[in-house]
């Protein structure tokens, strides 16, 4: 019986760890081969890198990240309150007074890749913001038919030097 449990009880951790290490690398996978958005906050390195810190509260919360040898874009849609819209933009280094009513700056092309429909009529603004040094770019754009919960939509770039 002795015998039994020296073999079972490793075995059987070895069995569980096996699982719980192929489950963690399942998620990561499809989370590398994600062609549209994914449902959940964007992580806190991701935020960091991309300038693009969501509100607690948000939801839901949406995102993409699209890497390349000479850029890398974070995609990020989240639904907000008032309070979180103007510490979002007070964060990214911007204020709701930047934004310029019925501007989508986001392209055409940017919004398809994660399919967004911006063109659709409804209450837009919108604002750009340049790199300074290593930083990112970003386009914001912000649909305010819920003026009291705007859902924000982010582009952020981070072109990697040649």
């Amino acid at each position: 019986m002795v015998i039994f449990l020296l073999i079972a009880v490793p075995a059987g951790y070895i069995v569980i760890s096996a699982e719980q290490s192929r489950d963690s690398g399942q998620s990561k996978e499809e989370e590398a081969a994600a062609t549209g958005l994914y449902n959940d906050f964007p992580s806190k390195v991701q935020q960091r890198i991309y300038n693009v810190p969501v509100p607690a509260g948000s939801t839901p919360v949406y995102y993409y990240e699209s890497n390349a040898w000479h850029r890398s874009s974070l995609y990020v849609q989240f639904r907000t309150n008032e309070w979180g819209l103007d510490h979002y933009l007070k964060w990214a280094g911007t204020s709701r007074a930047a934004l310029k009513d019925g501007e989508i700056t986001i392209t055409g092309a940017q919004a398809a890749k994660v399919g967004w429909d911006l063109a659709s009529g409804g209450q837009w603004a919108g604002t750009s913001l340049k790199a300074e040094g290593p930083g990112p770019s970003q386009r914001i754009t912000v649909n305010f038919d819920d003026p009291d919960h705007p859902v924000v939509y982010v582009v952020s770039t981070v072109a990697f030097k040649r």
